[in-house]
């Protein structure tokens, strides 16, 4: 039977039962009404008809007049109509024979007398039946309702038994299969696909009972067939990684150790078995390793680790496990694709890298070092060629002599400029910390390019305040920036143009910026400019640098505690930046 048939015939069945238990109560109280209207509507009216006469005797004197008769007359008249008690017909008769001796032509006083006398005692024998009669009723009535009462208090128990047992018994139709589906599904949702539901009724829960062990099925067989699979990946996964030459550390969501290859346990001092499912947190705060793994907020991050019986550098990376978010989504609202399984950690062994860039480093700084002296006597040399008590040049060999000596000055400043470098890169930067003006600074580095400027016709234009705050800098590696600034700016300006040289205080920071007017730089280019070996792409008019410049003033302003940066727009010119704090 369908759940829709069996939810029409309870509520049939109910509406049945009200109709039922409404009849009966109808019909009781029909009878009562009948009851008390044949007390109402026969004796009552006899006492009103014996009431009126009675009062007409009372009234009057005898002889009664032909008003007063008539009157009683009348009265005497209903009166005969409504007989209705045993007795009381019989007393009619005597009235009306009394009655007719009272008006009777010829009667005397004496006569009409006895004869009042006797109408008086017919009228009292009448009410007396019927007041009898009335109480004669009211009981029967009495009796009639409380009979009625037990029916009906009969009834309605029997209405009320069936109703609380339909109440109680008719929701586990719809409630029982409803909670034995959610106990199955709670028990699918604990992976337990074994859980099976028995209806033998021909309904809609029949239906989908046979539908929902259909799904346990054949979730059970995907259950048994990729288990296997699932526990294969699973250790093939384990074993490369156990392979591999880095250290790997793996969390989940809670901070226990997911997997801790053999190479993380020689480096970290920890036995990889022993830690698999413990809170990485609890093991960091007795190994100092460990924590800095853990707690290290940038990206990628250079470790120093004793490993190898020797210092050896380590390159640590963090990745976020993400996997699809499958958790309940209430009100509606859209959540991100994938949720936060976790993290892996990666410590790359770095320190054949590292050695190989410290040996580089080493050859340019003694390269550098070494081509220094040769530049230099090339210098000297030049500058003798261009002594007259030497002998004097020719034009040709006057041009020529000058194209050495710009060579020769460009090569050593790519010389100095690596030697900056090799000191950077190697730790061995040496910063002279002073309080310093920074308006000395600008106007030092000014005097620098003024004979540079000068040969293009360039205006430089200083704009600052006479009284800045001070900062603690290295004067000389700072001008050096600032002229690096300058030469750059002066390169790429037209000819009879003008640079900006702004120094202004904002906030706790004194800042220092190069403006030029030339063709700007175009943004995809911008976020490398101060990256080593960079040289943005000339046209062929300007000679490029050795791209080490922007990349070595970057070191020594970061060293100072300071920032650089460059802001820029195709057609609008390039204004070059950087701050320093203010001394305390």
């Amino acid at each position: 039977m369908k759940i829709k048939t069996k939810l029409r015939l309870g509520f049939g069945f109910l509406f049945v039962v009200v109709l039922f238990f409404g009849a009966v109560s109808l019909f009781y109280l029909n009878e009562i009404s009948g009851s008390a209207k044949v007390i109402l509507k026969d004796n009552y009216k006899t006492l009103k008809y014996t009431g009126a006469m009675r009062t007409l005797l009372d009234e009057h004197d005898l002889p009664l007049t032909q008003e007063v008769k008539t009157a009683f007359a009348k009265q005497l008249d209903l009166e005969q109509k409504n007989v209705t008690e045993k007795g009381e017909g019989e007393a009619v008769t005597a009235l009306n024979a009394a009655y007719q001796q009272m008006t009777g032509p010829g009667s005397t006083i004496a006569q009409q007398s006895a004869a009042q006398r006797t109408i008086r005692a017919q009228l009292r024998t009448i009410e007396e039946v019927n007041m009898q009669a009335i109480v004669r009723k009211n009981d029967a009535a009495q009796a009639s309702v409380s009979k009625a009462t037990i029916y009906l208090v009969f009834a309605a128990s029997i209405s009320f038994l069936i109703l609380f047992s339909f109440i109680v018994n008719f929701p586990g139709f719809v409630a029982n299969p409803l909670q034995e589906f959610t106990e199955a599904i709670r028990e699918i949702s604990k992976k337990n696909y074994k859980q099976r539901l028995e209806f033998h009724n021909n309904d809609e829960f029949s239906e989908l009972a046979a539908a929902f062990n259909g799904m346990a099925k054949q979730l059970n067989q995907w259950e048994n067939s990729k288990l296997a699979e699932i526990k294969s990946e699973k250790l093939r996964i384990e074993a490369i990684i156990e392979q591999m030459d880095d250290a790997i550390v793996g969390l989940n969501e809670k901070q226990e150790v997911l997997f801790f290859n053999k190479v993380a346990g020689l480096l970290i001092n920890l036995n990889p078995q022993q830690v698999i499912g413990q809170n990485a947190t609890e093991l960091a705060r007795k190994n100092e390793l460990l924590n800095r793994i853990l707690n290290n907020s940038q990206k990628d991050n250079h470790l120093k680790i004793y490993a190898d019986e020797k210092e050896s550098y380590f390159q640590l990376e963090s990745r976020e496990i993400v996997i699809p978010n499958f958790d309940d989504q209430e009100n509606n609202v859209l959540f991100a694709a994938g949720k936060s399984a976790g993290k892996v950690y990666i410590l790359k062994n770095i320190t054949q890298f590292k050695e190989l860039d410290e040996a580089k480093t080493n050859f340019i700084a003694t390269v550098s070092h070494e081509l220094k002296t040769p530049l230099s006597s090339i210098k000297m040399s030049l500058k003798l060629l261009k002594d007259d008590r030497v002998g004097v040049m020719n034009k040709e060999q006057t041009e020529l002599v000058e194209h050495i000596s710009e060579d020769s000055d460009r090569l050593l400043k790519i010389t100095s400029e690596l030697l900056d470098l090799a000191q950077v890169e190697t730790g061995n930067l040496q910063l002279n910390f002073v309080k310093s003006d920074p308006r000395k600074i600008a106007d030092y580095a000014l005097e620098s390019v003024k004979l540079q400027a000068e040969q293009k016709a360039i205006q430089l234009e200083l704009v600052s305040k006479n009284l800045l705050p001070s900062v603690y800098a290295d004067v000389e590696k700072t001008a050096w920036v600032l002229i690096n600034f300058l030469s750059n700016a002066l390169r790429y300006s037209p000819e009879k143009s003008k640079v900006v040289i702004q120094v202004l205080q904002i906030g706790q920071n004194v800042e220092f910026s190069v403006k030029d007017f030339g063709k700007g730089i175009e943004d995809k280019y911008q976020q490398r400019l101060f990256d080593r070996y960079f040289q943005v792409p000339t046209d062929g008019n300007n000679k490029s640098g050795s791209g080490l410049g922007l990349a070595i003033s970057k070191d020594f302003i970061e060293a100072e505690h300071g920032k650089i940066w460059v802001e820029s727009a195709i057609g609008e010119g390039s204004r070059f930046c950087f701050s320093l704090p203010i001394a305390d």
